[in-house]
Parts: C-alpha cells; sequence; structure tokens
C-alpha cells in the first residue's frame, strides 16, 4: 500500500512538471528572424567613394549638389583625397570648404567623410605648397618614372627635413582642430609621405629604403600627436609594394599606436599578383578596421586585372576587409558589377544577426523576466564600433512604452566565420519593465529589436524588414499585466 501510495505521488507529480513545462512552452514567444540580404550602412565598415581622387575633378565632377548616390549599396563613406597645395594655398590660409561643401552633402544623408591630405603628386608640380620650398625646405625635382632630375617637372620635398616638418606639424594641427574627434570623420590616412600618399617614392624622388623607416615613423607620430581620437590608417606600400609578409617594423609600429592598415591598390595587376598583404591584414583586422582600395576600375578592367569582380569579392574574404573603394566614376561601375557588390555588401564589414530570440508571452508589470536570444555576426570583421542588444515596447500608436539593453553582451565579441560558417552566440538577459516609473498599463505591445549604445539608442543597422525608421525592427508581441 505504502508503495503504491509513493509510485501514485512521483507519477502525479511528473505528471504536474511536465504540464507545467509545457504550458511554459506554450505561453512562451519565440521568433526567427529572416536576413533580408540587402546592403547595410552601418559606422566603421561600407563602400567608401572617392569624390576627389587627387585629380579634384575625379570622380565627383560629374555628380550634381543634389545627387549623393543613394543608390549605390552600402555606400557609407565619402573619401576626399587631394594634395596640401589645395588646402592651404597660403601659409596659414585655409581652403577647408573643398571638404567641407561635398561633405555636408552626405554628411545630411548619415553618411561620413575620408580624407588624405598628399604632399607628392604625378601631375602637381608642387603639391606641396611652393611656400614651403620657399621658406627653406629642401627637396628634389623629378621626373615622373624615371627620378631626380634637375630640371624635373615635379618637386618633392625633403620628407624628414626640419622646415618641411615644421610646416606640415602646424598644417595637421589645424586640420585635426576641425576634424579631429568630428563623428562626421570615419578615418584619416597618414597620406604625407610618399608619391600619391601612398608611402612609396619608387616612381619619384627614389629614397633609399634605409633612410624611409625613420622618416615614415616621424609622419606616423605627428598624425598621432594631433588626430587623438579619429581612426588613422596607412598604406601598406611603405613597406614596398610587393613584399609579401605578415610582419614589417614599420607596419608593426603604425599598429602599436593604433594606425590601421589600408591597401592601395588592388587589382592593379592581373593574378597571381593581385595583392601582397592580405598575411600583413592578419595583424590588423582583429583590433582595427581595414580599407581596401580598387585600382582604378577603367585600367584594371584594361590589363585584365578586374575578372569580373570576382577577384574584390575575394579579397574582402582574405583581408577581413571592413570598407571597399568605389575608384571610379560610380554609376558605370555599379552597372557593371551590381551583382558582385551585393555579392560583397553581405560579407563587407560586420553583419549581425539575431538568429533566435524568444520571451514570455506574458510579463508581470515590475517582475523580471527572461530573454534568450542567439547571435551572429555573417561578416568577415568584427563589429569595431560595438554594440548592445536591446528590446524596445511600444503602443499602437509607435510610442515608446519601455527600453530594456543588456550591456554585459557586447556584440564586438561575436567571431567571424567563412560563409555561412558563422559561429552563434547564445545569451540569457533578464529585463524588468515599469519598476516604479514610467507608469506602464497593461496591455499587449510591440516588441522591437535594435543594437547600439549601452542606453538602448539604436546605432547599428540589422539585416531585417519592419524598420522603425531608427533601427530598431519589429520581431513579435508581449503582454504585460498587472
Amino acid at each position: 500500500m505504502r508503495n503504491h501510495v509513493l509510485r501514485t505521488a512521483v507519477f502525479v507529480t511528473l505528471v504536474a512538471v511536465f504540464s507545467a513545462a509545457h504550458a511554459a512552452d506554450a505561453d512562451k514567444v519565440t521568433t526567427r528572424p529572416a536576413d533580408t540580404g540587402g546592403a547595410l550602412v552601418n559606422p566603421d565598415m561600407g563602400w567608401t567613394m572617392h569624390f576627389y581622387s587627387n585629380i579634384a575633378t575625379n570622380y565627383g565632377s560629374k555628380l550634381k549638389p543634389a545627387d549623393t548616390l543613394d543608390d549605390f549599396p552600402g555606400l557609407s563613406t565619402v573619401y576626399l583625397r587631394v594634395p596640401w597645395a589645395y588646402l592651404e594655398p597660403q601659409e596659414g590660409q585655409f581652403n577647408w570648404a573643398l571638404f567641407d561643401t561635398p561633405a555636408q552633402r552626405w554628411i545630411a544623408k548619415g553618411k561620413r567623410i575620408a580624407i588624405r591630405v598628399s604632399c607628392s603628386e604625378s601631375w602637381l608640380r608642387f603639391a606641396t605648397p611652393e611656400w614651403v620650398k620657399q621658406a627653406g625646405a629642401k627637396g628634389v625635382f623629378f621626373n615622373m618614372g624615371m627620378g631626380p632630375a634637375e630640371n624635373g617637372g615635379l618637386w618633392d620635398p625633403g620628407f624628414g627635413d626640419p622646415v618641411f616638418i615644421e610646416k606640415l606639424d602646424r598644417f595637421l594641427a589645424a586640420m585635426a582642430a576641425r576634424y579631429d574627434g568630428n563623428p562626421s570623420v570615419a578615418f584619416i590616412d597618414v597620406g604625407s609621405y610618399g608619391l600619391w600618399g601612398e608611402g612609396h617614392t619608387l616612381m619619384s624622388s627614389k629614397v633609399p629604403e634605409d633612410r624611409s623607416d625613420p622618416v615614415v615613423r616621424r609622419h606616423i607620430d605627428l598624425y598621432c600627436k594631433h588626430f587623438k581620437h579619429t581612426l588613422l590608417c596607412i598604406s601598406d606600400d611603405v613597406v614596398g609594394h610587393d613584399k609579401p609578409g605578415r610582419h614589417f617594423p614599420l607596419t608593426d609600429y603604425a599598429l602599436s599606436k593604433g594606425v590601421s592598415l589600408r591597401d592601395d591598390s588592388i587589382c592593379v595587376q592581373a593574378p597571381p599578383n593581385s595583392w601582397f598583404h592580405a598575411e600583413m591584414a592578419q595583424e590588423f583586422w582583429p583590433k582595427l578596421p581595414v580599407i581596401l582600395e580598387h585600382e582604378h576600375y577603367g585600367p584594371s578592367k584594361e590589363r585584365n586585372a578586374w575578372r569580373g569582380g570576382a577577384l574584390l569579392a575575394k579579397s574582402v574574404e582574405e583581408y577581413h576587409a571592413s570598407y571597399m573603394s568605389i575608384h571610379w566614376w560610380p554609376r558605370e561601375e555599379l552597372a557593371e558589377n551590381r551583382e558582385i557588390i551585393d555579392q560583397i555588401n553581405r560579407r563587407l564589414g560586420y553583419r549581425l544577426q539575431l538568429r533566435e530570440a524568444s520571451w514570455p508571452a506574458r510579463v508581470r508589470i515590475g517582475q523580471p523576466f527572461a530573454v534568450e536570444w542567439t547571435w551572429a555576426n555573417a561578416g568577415v570583421a568584427p563589429c569595431h564600433p560595438g554594440g548592445f542588444p536591446a528590446l524596445t515596447l511600444k503602443d499602437d500608436k509607435g510610442g515608446i512604452v519601455a527600453v530594456c539593453s543588456d550591456e554585459t553582451l557586447n556584440l564586438r565579441t561575436l567571431p567571424v566565420g567563412p560563409p555561412g560558417e558563422a559561429s552563434v552566440k547564445p545569451h540569457q538577459s533578464l529585463f524588468t519593465v515599469g519598476l516604479i516609473a514610467p507608469t506602464t498599463r497593461p496591455g499587449t505591445y510591440d516588441v522591437y529589436v535594435s543594437v547600439g549604445r549601452r542606453d538602448g539608442t539604436p546605432v547599428i543597422a540589422l539585416p531585417y524588414a519592419e524598420d522603425d525608421g531608427q533601427r530598431r525592427y519589429l520581431i513579435g508581441k508581449v503582454t504585460l499585466e498587472q
């Protein structure tokens, strides 16, 4: 009799536990949002359009003042690369409108700018302002591709000359006062050394390699001195344009200073020489955004180095690139490469995905409840700016009823992987709605997901539909009870 009672009690308990668990599952909302596959415009990633490509008429000159290339998917940044002489034609007199005029067009659309100022060009006699030479800076006349020549048509400063350094220092101080820490500036190139600012003199004044390293370090230090709050990057060519390898003293030094890497330019030569420094990029991409610049699209095609854009997509994978350039007339490049551009947009930079989320269908006001969610990064690079997931509850008029942000999960930590193989990270968040204030009324509300600041401000676009216009995405409903 006693055993029968025990068996009956155990059976009743098991039934009760099973029924409670089943009821709990039935009273839970689970969602698996579908990635739309569309391009995302996010901080620290995207396509950079050469509005000025050294020569001021390349490549933004054909765009009308109201044209911000909204039809180019994934365009996040407008790149402004010009000679120093254009910005400071007279000592202490600055032509910042050269940057600010096109910049405002894209800033108004939530985009950003990037900057390079060069001191040596293949088409302009004095890319460094002539007044710097007249002030006593030593330099070398040269002919493009042939090296120093007494009557050469172009002039290189002595990149380590004390007068040149002094004037450059003052110019960078003025530029930093205007642009350092400016939230509309994505990155600034250390572009004051070498031809086109690419860090080499092979085709210009031919500075011996053993003399260039300390001078390049001096330029890195100057930029780091003035730009303390904006991402800096330097061309891979400072170590030689075709030297493979992961570690070089100059790029290791740049990385130690928090300066990232850009490759100028890939797809200049046909395979197998499409690029040389993907191995070097492995040191940079886990810590800082890596920038890729492809060769001018037209010449790349002429040399059979473009190969339908497939190489471009491959470079994004090998470099774990956060940025890719539009180095040509943008709509021509888009029209002839739309499929590959769409493919790149699904991998370039980071792509945060909410793979699954679940929460109780009914939540008591003022009482904690658990949200189980699983996140992944389907891009090639970390989410360098970082971001914290949040749930926002809204009423039927779009009014915000509650904001619940979890600052224990920084999505920057999500690992990256090959296409379709991103690791997933499960996480549990505990939230409370309506504790003390503001007054929260019972009812059924829409649930939105977002990623952004610790305070729940959305910052990062996610690849989902039903956006509220502020980077929050509808994923379900919840009922609040007293």
